[in-house]
């Protein structure tokens, strides 16, 4: 095979492999700790951390956050053995508790469109675990060892988080060794070893993207053994075999040419993502601007939109669980600036059809938060806002501040380029089918008055 061909091919397992080592360098940084941590939202592995409060600029653990929930957040180790979850009873409130594999992809979602106020308690096992479930416990098998669990609990703002900690605090993980029917029986340990040798103030997605070719592929190499590829990917290994990418498999007696490649593959790799991160926002589902990124969660063979999920917003949900339409530019194609003012006009009765809740969040080009006075990084349907006497809705959308009758619906922007989220959690099948689009950002001090 041509060298250009061998790094094409490469260059297409860098993009394979990037949820995987994303995972684990996600899991470090969130890990790093001998105990439970909420102020600095960590946790040992098999311990959930709870984010006692909506994230705030500081905030950069994870790309996309939100500011409509709090986060109850485990990475899980069961290659060992399994845990189970316990959850409390939660009443009328919205949540959700997707649990992802190690690639990215949710495997099981309780919560409140599948199971309602109650569920549980779960028996979480890994792929090699061959026990019986023990009388009372629902198993969910997962597919790899390494998991992410981000238990989201709708909060309507300060005043209602010491309820929303309340039900934190009966969110459990017991290892099955311990479990005896009374989640409080166990106590979490507060001595966990730290493993050494992990960079955990650089973010994971940096991380990742500066490992060169050899370090980046013997990573996977050595993850896929406990986080073993799905079935479906059977034909792409046999294809990436040649350059040495296999469960277990040493890089170092591979053809020089090969070495090269995967070098070449990962240096061009953040580029490349890019690229099809650019692309994904220029191609299929854009309506007025926004972008609805559809077949989250379950990603199939579909690597490249894997990868660039994973980027852009690490975690995402299932469709029928959550959308998220996704704004670069204004009506007219034209890149968001805070240099400018916009404003997100619905009609009434066509704000975003939910059955769980919806609202409008401000990135900036890093994909996460934007530092105000306000503390306000979204707003939406549980933030008192202010309707035009018609019924209608704006959003006012600017760096600057638009005065005291508009404030209450100021999202504000940074000075310089930034995106906007839609987020609409357990949408309506309107928003599920398109019937129902966002209404087109448009830009106030060009187009309105």
């Amino acid at each position: 095979m041509a060298d250009e061909s061998l790094e094409q091919l490469a260059t297409e397992a860098w993009l394979y492999g990037y949820p995987l080592l994303t995972a684990e360098a996600t899991k470090a940084v969130m890990t790093a700790v001998p105990a439970r941590d909420d102020e600095r939202r960590k946790a040992p592995v098999n311990q959930f951390a709870y984010m006692r409060r909506t994230p705030d600029a500081s905030f950069t653990e994870v790309v996309s956050p939100n500011a409509d929930t709090l986060y109850s957040s485990a990475w899980l180790d069961l290659s060992q053995e399994p845990l189970v979850l316990a959850l409390p009873d939660f009443g009328d409130r919205f949540w959700l508790a997707p649990i992802l594999t190690a690639w990215s992809d949710v495997f099981a979602v309780p919560g409140r469109r599948l199971d309602g106020p109650t569920a549980g308690p779960f028996l979480l096992a890994g792929p090699s675990w061959t026990g019986d479930t023990p009388p009372g416990l629902t198993l969910l098998r997962s597919p790899t060892a390494m998991n992410w669990i981000v238990a989201r609990y709708a909060t309507s703002g300060p005043p209602d988080f010491p309820a929303v900690n309340r039900l934190q605090d009966r969110t459990r993980l017991i290892p099955l060794s311990a479990w005896t029917g009374d989640p409080d029986d166990h106590t979490p340990p507060t001595d966990v070893p730290v493993p050494t040798g992990h960079d955990t103030a650089t973010s994971p997605v940096d991380r990742v993207e500066a490992l060169s070719g050899r370090a980046y592929f013997s990573r996977l190499n050595r993850l896929m053994v406990d986080n073993p590829p799905h079935p479906a990917d059977a034909a792409f290994l046999d294809r990436v075999a040649e350059l040495g990418i296999a469960p277990g498999a040493d890089l170092e007696n591979r053809p020089p040419e090969v070495l090269a490649a995967l070098d070449a593959a990962a240096a061009h790799g953040p580029d490349t993502l890019r690229s099809l991160m650019a692309r994904a926002e220029s191609a299929g589902g854009q309506v007025n601007g926004w972008t609805v990124h559809r077949g989250l969660g379950e990603y199939g063979t579909d690597y490249a939109k894997r990868a660039v999920i994973t980027r852009f917003g690490y975690g995402a949900n299932l469709d029928a669980d959550a959308l998220y339409p996704h704004a670069t530019t204004d009506a007219d194609g034209r890149p968001l600036d805070g240099a400018h003012a916009y404003v997100l006009h619905f009609d009434a009765g066509r704000t975003p059809p939910v059955r769980g809740f919806w609202s409008l969040t401000m990135m900036n080009d890093r994909q996460l938060f934007v530092d105000n006075p306000l503390d306000r990084y979204a707003i939406g349907d549980r933030s008192g806002m202010t309707t035009n006497p018609d019924g209608s809705l704006d959003i006012h959308i600017q760096h600057d501040n638009p005065g005291p009758e508009r404030e209450n619906n100021w999202l504000l922007a940074p000075e310089g380029s930034f995106n906007v989220f839609l987020r609409l959690y357990w949408p309506e099948q309107s928003a599920l089918t398109a019937a129902w689009t966002p209404p087109p950002l448009l830009r106030r001090d060009a187009d309105v008055s």
